[in-house]
Order: C-alpha cells, then structure tokens, then sequence
C-alpha cells in the first residue's frame, strides 16, 4: 500500500513547487503614467460619492431661500390687495401677480421693496444698509427661484462635498454680499434683487478651481461647456426687470477671487474609466496610498486677497458716500436691463391719477401718455398705486 501511494504523492509535490517557481510578472508606471491615472473628472460632472459628510451647507441655504420666497408671497398677498386679479387664484394668498407686472410669476414690486430689494431711493435718502443682506435672500418669482436654486444645488452640492461645507459657505456668503455690493452701486430707482450673485460664486469658485488644478481634472471643456450654459441663461433672465445682473458679476468676480485665497485642493482617491456621456462612467478604487494634490502658491494667494479687499472696502466706502455710476457711465444701465415690448426698464418716476367712481370700481390714469386702467374696486393703497402706475405709464 506504501509503494503504491508513494508516486502519487510525489507527483502532487512536484506540481507545488513548480507552481512556487513559476515568475511574476511586475509593472511599473513612470510618474506621467500615474498621473494620468489619478486624473478624475471635475466634481461637477461626475456621480457623488457614498460615504461622505452631507451636504448640509447647500441644504441650508435652500431652505433659507424657500422660506423667503414663501414669507414674500405671504407680504405681497395678492388676492387681498388685488382683489383677486391674479395668476393662480386657486393659491389665494400666495397667488402671483400678473405678468404684466412681474413676468416670473411673483409678487409686485411694493412686496419686494417691503422685503429689502435693492432700490436707489433707498440709499439715497436713508442708507438702508440692510437691504444688502436681505436682497440676496430675494427672487424675482417662481420661474427665478426654480432656476436659480436648481443650478445652486447641481453645482453647489458636488463642490460641498468636493472641497467641505466651511469654505464653499464662505465663498457662497461672500459672493452674495460682493453682488450686492456692487449692485449698490448701479441702481436705478426700480426694485431688483440680487439672489443670483452667490451662484455667481460658486461658478467663478468652480472655474478657479478647474484652472487652478487643470493637470488633475478630466473633461475639462465640458465642464466648461456647462458653466458657459448657466452663465448665459442666468444672465439672459438679468436682462429683464427685477434681477440685478450687476450682482452677478460682482458675485464672479468675488468667487474667482476668495476661492483662490481658500486654494481649493481637491482630494484624488478615486481613478474613473469607460466613461459614457458626461455624466454616466464606471468607477475603480485607486491606489490606497494616493496623497492629496498639493498646491501651494502663496503669491496667488496673497494677490487675490489683496485685491478682493481692496474692491469690497473700497465699493462699501463708496455706497457710504452716495455714489452712484450710472451718472458716469451712460451706457452701464443696458448691462442690467434691455428695453423690450414685452417689460420696462424706465426708473424714471410716474405719475397718475385716481378717481374714485363709487364704492366698487376706480380709474387710474397716466399724466405722461393719457392711457387709463379701471379697476373693480375702490380700496387702492398708494404702493399699489404706484405699482399699477409703472404699468400703465411704460
């Protein structure tokens, strides 16, 4: 029995320890070559990852804005102070003004004015300051709120979850005091808001950070590609009443500017291959020991702080003197609204008459061109007055 269990044994010996000897074969990648396999798409086109800290900075911000635009609608009160000439009637209160005076199906320009929209009247006579922290909460209407919070959460998310809440909350926060800033210092003696300046930010945040980590990111040109799309959407509704597009570009500049002072620093952990479309790819687990990029550029740094202080104190100290640019600079105001046959961009201020019939229907007349609206009621106060007035005389 020992001879004949004894060739069989051998036998599995020797395939062991051929296969103990058997080569490896070993790759090793130059420093381009790992490079190149550790650059990911930048965080706005691609999925968000598991496991990391919520989003909890975005999320708030949404809510702060939901909660304006719903205590605005409740001020306006369209059904109460319009008698039920309104869009949407079935809201009631929160029903929207027609949009022969607010195109964004929103309140009137009395309800904006009442929450702190950007006015020239307002910083001429009293210096309402505040008005600076309240219009970046403000939108225009719905049609503004969808776009506006729908780009600040597609975009905002990924780079909360990319570069941490703290700094894309100082970035967002600044950007919108910066707009409103400069937007002081272009008004005209309309109502506008300035809602739009902080996502300004987050976009001038986003392209300082893919140029400044240019060599990490992939898909860079539609990246691009994107941002250009928001740009020109966001701008185009600027051209119209009630959105200031001066805070647009002072939130910009203010997101290209702070964020190179943060230096946002994005971490490589993941490589992503077989990549569909923009926003469809497969994911693979890189190297455990990849580092965070690390980009350390003190000069650029420095300047870009310099710089955005300089801007902020020295357009702060001049709202506080009065300054208004629109006397020196002709041709700024077509930059925040383009005449159309569809809205006005006059400031100039209108005056009509009402007369009262009987205790069911007024008239109200424009003293500039004789044209007249009659009204089923009698109740006006002098804010609507001045709303319908805007109207009928433009």
């Amino acid at each position: 029995m020992a001879e004949t269990q004894s060739p069989s044994l051998q036998t599995q010996i020797d395939i062991k320890s051929l296969h103990l000897f058997q080569p490896r074969i070993s790759i090793e990648l130059t420093p381009e070559e790992l490079r190149r396999a550790q650059r990911v798409p930048f965080p706005f086109l691609r999925r968000l990852p598991e496991g990391k800290e919520s989003t909890w900075f975005i999320s708030l911000i949404v809510i702060f804005h939901l909660i304006a635009f719903f205590a605005t609608m409740l001020v306006n009160d369209c059904w109460g102070r319009s008698h039920g000439l309104c869009v949407f009637n079935q809201l009631g209160r929160l029903s929207f003004q027609p949009l022969a005076e607010n195109p964004f199906l929103g309140p009137s320009a009395s309800a904006l004015d009442r929450m702190g929209s950007l006015r020239l009247r307002y910083f001429e006579q009293n210096r309402q300051l505040w008005r600076l922290f309240a219009s970046p909460l403000l939108h225009a209407g719905v049609i503004h709120l969808v776009l506006n919070l729908s780009c600040v959460i597609l975009l905002g998310i990924h780079l909360e979850q990319e570069f941490g809440p703290m700094r894309i909350g100082v970035i967002y926060v600044l950007s919108a005091l910066s707009g409103s800033v400069l937007a002081a210092l272009f008004l005209q003696d309309r109502p506008s808001v300035a809602s739009s300046g902080a996502l300004y930010g987050l976009i001038g945040a986003a392209v300082s950070g893919l140029i400044q980590n240019h060599k990490v990111y992939t898909r860079k040109l539609a990246t691009l590609i994107a941002f250009l799309f928001m740009l020109v959407v966001h701008v185009g509704i600027g051209l119209m009443p009630l959105i200031n597009n001066f805070s647009n570009i002072g939130g910009f500049l203010s997101g290209l500017l702070v964020s190179s002072v943060l230096l946002l620093k994005p971490e490589i952990r993941k490589v992503y291959q077989n990549k569909v479309g923009i926003f469809e790819f497969n994911e693979k687990n890189s190297n455990k020991n990849t580092k965070k990029l690390e980009l350390n550029k003190p000069i650029l740094r420095s300047v870009s702080l310099v710089i955005f202080t300089l801007l902020f104190a020295g357009a702060f100290l001049a709202i506080l003197h009065g300054t208004n640019l629109n006397k020196h600079c002709s041709w700024c105001k077509y930059i925040d609204c383009i005449p159309f046959k569809w809205w006005s961009c006059s400031d100039k201020t209108m005056t009509c008459e009402a007369i009262i019939g009987n205790s069911y229907e007024s008239t109200l007349t424009c003293l500039e061109n004789g044209k007249f609206m009659l009204l089923p009621y009698s109740n006006v106060s002098n804010a609507r007055i001045e709303d319908l007035c805007y109207v009928i005389c433009s």
